[in-house]
């Protein structure tokens, strides 16, 4: 349903559950409703990591805001994806530039917070008996090597996927997300202790001061200072999974309906990082010869930058999960990034690398795990698709987008502020996005204007 202070109209909403399944009801008023208000392009926003519905629709009337004055003639509608997905309350983004006294203070403390028992119980419905369970383990730290197991079982029942539930053909989450396995090696049985001193080494690192001197070896810290990370890379993995399940199952097949009923209509896929992973599987999703997406915008985008690779640098056998879905866009597929954005450049990359199982992390592997292997492309844009154009923000708001395939932009320049701890990552609410967007849909310009490559 509408929210009444949404900026923009006509404006729908589609909820869609774990598994991919939509509110039905806001799904046949969208069907019915696009037609009869004379809708030419819809506009689709994906938000990603978020707790809250009210969250997304300020997201999305924030960003939707200065559109139609950007396009006044355009007939836009516009439709905000509501998704179950979660983020830590206290996200442990660091900005680097901690002084020698709070250098020595935990990334973050032990113990779940209420705002983050609450995120998981509304991400992890009818699990309380366990997420207070890792709670107290959290608080208590016991010393015992079986408890530290018994917490990573915990873990493991927290985010599992029941057979023969969707979410488990989504579990891929290798270099290019396209190497199915069963899940990643951070969850695995016997390997919590292991894991859980990994990430704590890690956390220490990235907690100290910078220095160009060389690396001075330290003590080794406790592995529970690293559990409180096992569960947010696991509720990250979750999401992650989520996302792809949301998009082939739910948006994709949506758009389908849409297509039939209204084959007039020209929809334009916007995703927010993880939400940006979800409109990207939505491609995946589409029916057969189903032509109706005209440009998809990733901001900030949570997932590989090999995704849409057909073959990978180091595994020229493999491509990514995604690839080729680009051409399933009657358009082009524009990506935006920035390096400014933290979230992305530093936890993704030691997310990745931490559920591949032929690999481990130390603390002075630090650079090779933010190396070009682990990178997500809201922080370098899509790589290894040959003829993907790398543009300025104001290259791509000011001469005409390619007319089809992959477009980076580097958005540096407008997404590079943000309230800790999250940094730049959410830092995506700007009239120059919103202009982006618009170029990517040529909306509100004459077609033959926004044929030519650049």
């Amino acid at each position: 349903m509408a929210d009444p202070a949404m900026s923009v109209s006509p404006y729908w909403e589609l909820t869609f559950d774990a598994d991919g399944d939509v509110d039905q009801g806001e799904r046949d008023r969208l069907l019915r409703e696009a037609r009869q208000r004379g809708v030419a392009d819809l506009i689709v926003f994906s938000h990603g990591w978020n707790n809250q519905r009210a969250g997304a629709t300020r997201l999305y009337s924030r960003f939707f805001a200065p559109i139609p004055r950007l396009a006044p003639r355009a007939k836009i509608g516009y439709v905000g994806v509501i998704w179950p997905s979660m983020e830590f309350p206290d996200q442990p983004i660091p900005d680097f530039a901690r002084t020698p006294a709070t250098a020595a203070r935990p990334v973050a403390p032990p113990a779940l917070d209420a705002d983050t028992r609450h995120a998981l119980l509304d991400a992890f419905p009818g699990n309380a008996p366990v997420i207070d369970q890792i709670a107290r383990m959290l608080d208590q730290h016991p010393p015992q090597d079986a408890e530290l197991e018994e917490f990573g079982r915990l873990v493991r029942t927290l985010v599992e996927v029941v057979p023969p539930g969707p979410q488990a053909l989504f579990g891929a989450d290798t270099l290019a997300e396209g190497v199915p396995q069963c899940e990643p090696r951070m969850f695995a049985v016997g390997c919590t202790a292991e894991m859980c001193g990994q990430f704590a080494q890690a956390l220490d690192r990235l907690a100290a001061p910078q220095s160009t001197g060389p690396v001075r070896e330290f003590a080794l810290p406790n592995p529970w200072k690293g559990a409180r990370e096992l569960l947010r890379q696991a509720a990250y993995y979750a999401m992650k999974r989520r996302a792809g399940t949301v998009g082939e199952r739910g948006l994709g097949p949506v758009i389908g309906r849409l297509a039939a009923v209204a084959p007039e209509v020209r929809v334009h896929l916007v995703g927010h990082s993880f939400g940006g992973r979800l409109v990207s599987f939505a491609l995946r999703g589409l029916p057969e010869g189903v032509r109706s997406v005209k440009s998809v915008t990733l901001l900030q985008g949570a997932f590989s930058h090999y995704a849409f690779a057909a073959r990978l640098p180091e595994d020229a056998r493999s491509g990514g999960v995604l690839q080729g879905q680009q051409n399933r866009v009657d358009g082009p597929l524009v990506c935006c990034y920035s390096h400014f954005d933290s979230a992305l450049g530093t936890l993704y990359p030691l997310a990745s690398r931490m559920a591949d199982d032929a690999c481990s992390f130390a603390a002075a592997d630090l650079v090779r795990v933010l190396g070009d292997k682990w990178g997500a492309l809201g922080h370098d844009g899509v790589r290894a698709v040959p003829g993907t154009p790398s543009l300025t923000l104001d290259e791509a708001l000011n001469s005409p987008l390619p007319a089809s395939g992959c477009v980076n932009v580097d958005a540096c320049t407008v997404v590079c502020h943000g309230a800790a701890p999250t940094g730049a990552h959410s830092d995506i609410v700007h009239p120059e996005l919103a202009r982006v967007v618009l170029a990517a849909g040529r909306i509100g310009r004459p077609a033959a204007a926004s044929a030519s490559p650049v």
